[in-house]
């Protein structure tokens, strides 16, 4: 039980470490992944970066499968950042190697008092990283204390002693056990804590701690695995796929040729200064730490030089293994966003923004089909409008639920700007949905009633919809790709409907004096122009939204 308690001492430090960093970090890392090029070295030193500040590579895959969902990266850039970040990894192990477990009270109390006691947000999340940095070495320090009185207990002996690297179904055992422990704890740091503990009390040998480690970079792709239930962005899946395969395969190679690859890692721990792995004291196993975390270190930066090379194939292997995008997919279909993001706000916005561009570009799309209606009636059309606005409803609903799910949890202040800002934009999204629908109506009744416009208001109308039409194309342009002059041009088009809306008004007045136009017929024209009119004053208030946050 104490070494089970130290086990969840770890994970609970190592999770409140990295929500510390990434809450501290995280609109730094965002900027550093958005800015990403083609360049697969440059990707894949920035996932080796961005890794190694916040403590889990399950963290940044998760990240860039939000960022992919959302379009701000392609399947491609997330490949290369997704090696690298699997050699950013393997700093928790070393890390952990340098058995820093004195600084661990001492850091438990600072971070407590960071944490519980500062009135600023961004001491606060300090506090979380010294916190969890204490609490993990303090748990490992529980952990050995556990171990000590059963690693001379004759069952447990017999029970290690099963997991031999002398035949390869032995080493398959290990890496099996090895993956089936990440995926019940979800985190390969912990597990690689928990193997570095037991190898020190002389439970495990440094071979079969090696083999573990290697089943256990395997368990770590379940995490993103995970997040992408549920949604239907064939490059997120994608994305999770290449993680693992990059992980399987990188194994499987690394067995073929395992004596050899344990030699290695002995021959260049040795040469960088360490001990023996057999030296001990007090019956502690005292240098094999340093040799699990090199094995771990060098087998991921093997990997990772490896499919450098060779990322094209990784690419086409992911691509054919990976679900074919479905053309015949349910036309309203809603998000299903799952737990899987939770823990990394960064992505669960990036997933929210992906599913908010997919829901103003239906709008869009249906937009352009309501204004051809202004000309020509079209009753498939007309009578769509219950379902879409039924759609972008419940679209509303479950964007705003997740947001306050996100909110609820640890944020920062960029962050819970960010969340209002994106319920403001998926709030204005469902209002032009409901002016869409007040024009679907209007028209009907027009057609209904036999009502006929004058030429220059049938102008008129197609003016204010294609300029309506062209704002909101700017907007979803701008969703997809951050542009110079944006806001001024949004301004811009804002200022023009209204003029166009006060000069048509006026128009229609001086045809109504005229006897151009009727009163029945001109009640229409207003109401028709009334709406294209707000649903300007809907663009505009995205467009602020999406201003300041994308």
């Amino acid at each position: 039980m104490q070494t089970l308690g130290g086990l969840g001492l770890f994970i609970l430090g190592m999770k409140m470490m990295t929500e510390g960093l990434q809450a501290t970090a995280g609109q730094t890392i965002r900027q550093i992944l958005e800015a990403i090029s083609s360049n697969k070295f440059m990707g894949c030193a920035t996932g080796a970066g961005v890794t190694a500040i916040i403590q889990s590579s399950s963290a940044t895959t998760v990240m860039l499968i939000g960022f992919v969902s959302a379009s701000i990266m392609s399947f491609e850039q997330a490949v290369g950042v997704i090696i690298g970040a699997n050699v950013g990894t393997t700093i928790t192990g070393q890390m952990i190697a340098f058995k820093l477990t004195k600084a661990a009270l001492p850091a438990i109390a600072l971070g407590v008092g960071l944490k519980y006691f500062s009135k600023k947000r961004s001491y606060r999340h300090i506090g979380d990283i010294i916190l969890g940095f204490g609490l993990l070495f303090y748990g490992m320090t529980v952990m050995k204390h556990g171990l000590a009185p059963i690693k001379s207990d004759p069952q447990f002996i017999d029970f290690f002693t099963k997991f031999s690297t002398e035949n390869i179904g032995g080493i398959l055992l290990c890496v099996s056990m090895g993956a089936m422990l990440t995926v019940a704890v979800q985190s390969s740091s912990a597990t690689v804590g928990l193997t570095m503990t037991l190898a020190a009390s002389g439970l495990l040998t440094y071979p079969t701690a090696l083999a573990l480690v290697l089943g256990e970079n395997i368990g770590t792709t379940v995490t993103a695995q995970l997040s992408t239930l549920g949604s239907h962005n064939t490059d997120a899946h994608r994305t999770a796929n290449a993680h693992t395969i990059f992980n399987v395969v990188g194994v499987g190679i690394i067995l073929l040729i395992f004596p050899w690859f344990v030699d290695i890692v002995e021959i260049l721990t040795l040469k960088l200064g360490a001990g023996a792995v057999t030296h001990t004291v007090d019956g502690e196993y005292v240098n094999v730490a340093r040799y699990i975390a090199n094995g771990h270190t060098l087998f991921n930066v093997i990997n990772a030089m490896v499919f450098l090379i060779f990322l094209p194939k990784l690419v086409q292997l992911t691509i054919l293994i990976s679900p074919k995008p479905d053309k015949r997919q349910e036309r309203y279909r809603l998000p299903a966003f799952d737990s899987g993001f939770i823990d990394s706000p960064i992505g669960a916005l990036a997933r929210v923004k992906g599913e908010i561009i997919n829901n103003i570009e239906f709008l869009h799309m249906n937009l352009k089909k309501i204004s051809t209606c202004l000309m020509i009636r079209d009753d498939d059309i007309l009578g769509e409008r219950e379902a879409v606005e039924d759609h972008l409803d419940n679209y509303q609903k479950v964007i705003i639920k997740y947001l306050t799910t996100i909110y609820q949890g640890e944020v920062n202040e960029p962050e819970a700007k960010e969340i209002s800002e994106m319920m403001r934009i998926t709030n204005n999204i469902e209002r032009l949905g409901d002016s869409m629908e007040n024009v679907s109506k209007i028209l009907e009744r027009i057609y209904d009633n036999d009502f006929d416009f004058s030429e220059k208001a049938k102008q008129d109308l197609i003016a204010i919809s294609n300029q309506v039409d062209k704002f909101l194309g700017l907007v979803v342009k701008e969703m997809h790709e951050k542009t110079q002059g944006f806001y001024q041009k949004a301004l811009a088009n804002e200022d023009l409907i209204d003029q166009m809306r006060e000069d048509m008004r006026y128009q229609h007045i001086e045809r109504l004096r005229q006897g151009e136009c009727v009163v029945d017929t001109g009640v229409f024209f207003i109401a028709l122009v009334s709406n294209y009119e707000k649903m300007g004053d809907y663009c505009f208030n995205i467009a602020t939204g999406v201003n300041r946050i994308i």
